[in-house]
C-alpha cells in the first residue's frame, strides 16, 4: 500500500516538473505575441497615416489644378470679350467711314448739281470769255495738263482764267495726258487729245 503511494507521488512529481516547463514556454511565446502585435499595429497605423497624408496632397494637388484650369478658362473668356469687341469696334469705325464716303459723295454731287444749274442759268456763270484771248490761249492747238490736286481742290487755273470741275473725271483719263479747253455754245468743256469722243463739262469764271 505504501509502495502505491510513492509510485503515485513519483509520476505525480515527474508529471509537474515536465508540463511545468510547457507552461512557462507557452506563456513566454504569449508574451512575445503581445509584444510584436502593438508593433504591428503601430507600424499599420503608421502606413494609415502616410496613406491619408497622400490622398491629401493628391486632393490638394487635384484642387490646385481645378483652380487653375478655371482661372485659364476665365482668361481665355476675357480674351475672347476682349476680341468681340475690338470687331465690333471696328465694325462700327467701317460703318462710319462707310457713312462719311456716302455724305461726301453726296456733296460731290450736290457740287455737280449747283455748278450745272448755275451753268444753265448764265451761260457760263460769269460771262465769257472773249473771242481773240480765247483763241491766243484756248482750243485744240493749246493743250495743258491738269493735276490730281487740282481735281481734289475741284477747280484749276489756266490761260489767266479759272475752270471749275462739274463733271467727274473719268476712270481712263490719266494725270500725265494733255488736256485742253474748248467751247460750245457758251459752254466750257474739257477734252483728252487720247479720247476725242469724251468731255467734261467746266465752270468759268472770269
Amino acid at each position: 500500500m505504501k509502495l502505491a503511494g510513492v509510485i503515485s507521488t513519483a509520476v505525480l512529481s515527474l508529471a509537474l516538473g515536465v508540463a511545468a516547463p510547457a507552461f512557462a514556454q507557452e506563456q513566454h511565446d504569449q508574451q512575445d505575441e503581445q509584444k510584436a502585435q502593438p508593433a504591428q499595429e503601430q507600424k499599420n497605423a503608421q502606413q494609415e497615416d502616410k496613406n491619408t497624408q497622400q490622398e491629401k496632397k493628391n486632393s490638394q494637388q487635384q484642387d490646385k489644378n481645378t483652380q487653375q484650369e478655371q482661372k485659364s478658362a476665365q482668361q481665355q473668356d476675357k480674351n475672347t470679350q476682349q476680341e468681340q469687341k475690338s470687331a465690333q469696334q471696328q465694325d462700327k469705325n467701317a460703318q462710319q467711314e462707310q457713312r462719311n464716303a456716302q455724305q461726301q459723295d453726296k456733296n460731290n454731287q450736290q457740287e455737280q448739281k449747283n455748278a450745272q444749274q448755275q451753268q444753265r442759268a448764265g451761260g457760263n456763270g460769269s460771262g465769257r470769255i472773249p473771242d481773240d484771248k480765247f483763241k491766243a490761249n484756248f482750243g485744240r492747238e493749246h493743250s495743258f495738263r491738269v493735276t490730281q490736286t487740282d481735281y481734289s481742290n475741284r477747280r484749276f487755273q489756266y490761260g489767266g482764267y479759272s475752270f471749275g470741275f462739274v463733271d467727274p473725271w473719268p476712270g481712263n483719263w490719266l494725270y500725265t495726258q494733255d488736256v485742253y479747253v474748248i467751247e460750245i455754245d457758251g459752254v466750257y468743256y474739257l477734252c483728252n487729245a487720247s479720247y476725242p469722243g469724251v468731255s467734261l463739262v467746266l465752270s468759268f469764271a472770269l
